[in-house]
């Protein structure tokens, strides 16, 4: 019995502590909430004041607001964003995280926006293909480096690549319609290995700064047939599209026979504006680069045999690692240097020729020797056929810098057209006079 009635005592006893421990924890503070807004960012607590209400202050120009609970943050957030002592940074974008020191250093996230724009303008400057976007390193290195930013498909890529050109087009439409000056075009057509048509629409104007600007218009697919009708037509419609069809100076052409055409019916279309200046007499303008291309393609035929020699040869040596091997100890041999290489050209390229003929001509002892010590090497041009490609090189030469001045980009080129003409007319008739007393 005793020890039942002990039992029931400390039943009693442990119930009663439990009640106590309740009433115990009851009694204690609650908790202080956290405090989440982003005004706590900008504004510093003060003490209360003398009228005991709470105030804080902006760190960035010191101003006071009443902060206690029936007041709220509202004047707080209007104030951040006309403060001029701070740094408008959108406060959503912020983290902190802790410095080397301990310190709270505040980063900004990255825009998902700007990342976009970067990837569609290296998509546009490197001719990267869409599914560049869904490459998996190209996406971990993303998510390395920007774990916020959201990854796009290739069709969002496209849709951002599209709307870059858009905001480009816009500005280029706006810098042309705000230029003081008239607009100079030059258009040139070109067709692919698959015989489809281009045409390349480019403008040459000043802005407001005085500063030379050239800006490719268009570079777009023409239909057959290539003829005056169907050029005038096209162009006269991309002149309408940028709104620049009152402001067009002169456009320069090549020297094709279709273009006779084109400039008569362009000339009638813009007329009818009464927008040319003295009614479209300097409208078209032969390209003398054109021009340039005619003769020398022309000079050219009489060492054509020659030139494909030379052409062959630098395509054996080239075929083989083998081959470059034995022809850099050639030139080691004949004590010339290796750096300058050997050049292949375009053949539709008469400047890329001249490149070839240079590196050909420098090389020339070292192919010599190469003829010596190489069975298979049969295409070395013989000594006469080596001077007269000298002799030719001598014209190209001038040509060839003369095509560099007429294809400059930075600076006006019809002021030298006549000096430029004149200098090699002269050089001309010089040097032909000592190559015929030769």
């Amino acid at each position: 019995m005793e020890e039942e009635h002990d039992g029931d005592t400390q039943v009693e006893n442990t119930g009663g502590d439990t009640s106590k421990e309740k009433n115990v924890v009851q009694s204690k503070p609650s908790r202080k909430r956290k405090e989440t807004s982003k005004v706590w960012n900008v504004f510093v607590k003060l003490s209360r004041g003398k009228d005991g209400r709470l105030r804080f202050k902006c760190k960035g120009c010191s101003k006071t607001y009443l902060c206690e609970s029936i007041n709220g943050t509202g004047n707080m957030i209007r104030h951040m964003s006309s403060c001029t002592k701070l740094a408008h940074h959108d406060l959503k974008q912020m983290l902190l995280n802790k410095g080397s020191q301990g310190d709270m250093v505040v980063t900004n996230r990255r825009d998902p926006q700007v990342v976009r724009d970067i990837i569609s303008a290296a998509i546009v400057s490197h001719d990267l293909p869409f599914k560049f976007v869904e490459c998996s390193w190209i996406r971990r290195l993303i998510e390395y480096l920007c774990d916020d930013v959201t990854l796009v498909s290739r069709n969002t890529a496209k849709a951002d690549v599209l709307r870059l050109f858009s905001r480009e087009k816009q500005k280029i439409k706006t810098m042309l319609e705000n230029t003081p000056c008239r607009i100079c075009l030059t258009s040139d057509l070109w067709t692919s290995i698959k015989t489809d048509g281009f045409l390349c629409l480019t403008a040459h104007f000043l802005d407001r700064n005085w500063i030379l600007q050239k800006k490719v218009l268009n570079f777009c697919i023409i239909l057959p047939p290539h003829d005056g009708v169907s050029l005038a037509h096209k162009i006269y419609t991309l002149l309408c599209e940028w709104g620049i069809e009152k402001k067009i100076f002169s456009i320069t052409l090549g020297n094709a026979s279709s273009n006779k055409s084109f400039d008569y019916i362009l000339k009638t279309q813009l007329n009818l504006k009464k927008t040319l200046v003295s009614d479209g007499d300097f409208l078209h303008i032969r390209c003398c680069a054109h021009i340039v291309n005619l003769i020398v393609q022309d000079g050219l035929k009489e060492i054509d045999d020659v030139v494909l020699k030379i052409r062959n040869c630098i395509r054996y040596i080239r075929g083989s690692q083998v081959r470059k091997q034995t022809f850099l100890g050639c030139c080691k041999q004949v004590s010339l240097e290796s750096k300058l290489g050997l050049k292949q050209d375009v053949p539709t390229r008469w400047n890329s020729t001249f490149l070839m003929l240079q590196s050909a001509i420098y090389y020339r002892h070292a192919w010599c020797s190469l003829e010596l010590s190489d069975n298979n090497f049969k295409h070395c041009p013989s000594p006469s056929e080596w001077e007269k490609v000298q002799k030719n090189f001598i014209f190209l030469q001038y040509f060839y810098d003369l095509t560099c001045v007429f294809s400059g980009t930075k600076y006006p080129t019809s002021n030298l057209f006549f000096p430029k003409v004149f200098s090699t007319y002269m050089f001309l008739n010089k040097t032909w006079k000592i190559v015929m007393c030769s």
